[in-house]
């Protein structure tokens, strides 16, 4: 029996010992590496202009957005920050670049305003030369059938000649004598001649000095309107007044 018993002994103790060989037998493994960092987020930019289009001295407005950037700047502005807004008054067509740069790489983007030049404003009117204006100032001075005397509804217009004369002193002037159809040559030469003559000395008589005016009768030869009527005779007993050069 005690043969036995330590025959157990044995075969438990040769049990053991196996089963620590084999456990001091076997690699122990090291720990699995930790997992890499995500890499950072790369950068996004964006930016706008409104209007994209303006005239020399207008403005415009830059609008711009980006994310993941630390630094972000504008060529011909600077630096600036990740979203913002400025208004600019370029003088010729330009284009804005923004640069976005962040841990995740750099972004770029640009935006582009064009100038136009505003239109030259029109040249002023060209001014009334001296004849032009003694065109549109001076007037003729008519007459009664027959009568070489300037009647007193023509003084209105004498005066009128005789302020535009008075302030263009160097306008020199030649007064015609012109008569209706009626009546012979001679005699409607000698008519026109005195009503020439008496529209003369009223400028004279106003302050306009002799030498600047000179008197021609062209009687009935030259009328301004050849109907036989009062209406166009009218138009024909008149001293005219011609612009001399």
């Amino acid at each position: 029996m005690k043969q036995q018993n330590r025959k157990w002994f044995l075969l438990v103790v040769a049990l053991g010992a196996v089963m620590m060989l084999g456990a001091c037998g076997k690699k122990k493994l090291p720990p699995p590496p930790p997992p890499p960092p995500p890499a950072p987020a790369a950068p996004t930019a964006a930016i706008s202009a409104s209007p994209n289009s303006i005239q020399a001295g207008q403005s415009a407005s830059l609008t711009w957005q980006t994310s993941n950037a630390t630094d972000v700047s504008i060529d011909g502005i600077g630096a600036v920050q990740p979203n913002g807004s400025q208004s600019v008054s370029p003088t010729d067509s330009t284009t804005y670049h923004l640069t976005a740069k962040g841990a995740g790489g750099t972004q770029e983007a640009s935006a582009r305003i064009t100038v136009t030049q505003a239109p030259a404003p029109p040249p002023p009117p060209p001014s009334a030369t001296e004849q032009e204006l003694f065109s549109q100032n001076v007037k003729d001075v008519y007459f009664d059938y027959d009568k070489a005397e300037v009647r007193g509804d023509q003084q209105g217009s004498l005066q009128a000649d005789v302020q535009f004369l008075t302030q263009h002193p160097n306008v020199n002037i030649t007064i015609e004598g012109h008569c209706d159809e009626r009546g012979s040559t001679e005699y409607n030469i000698a008519l026109g001649d005195k009503r020439a003559t008496a529209v003369k000395s009223a400028l004279v008589a106003a302050g306009i000095n002799a030498s600047r005016i000179k008197t021609i009768s062209y009687g009935k030869e030259k009328p301004f309107c050849s109907e036989s009527n009062e209406a166009c005779w009218q138009q024909n007993r008149r001293g005219h007044f011609v612009y001399q050069q």
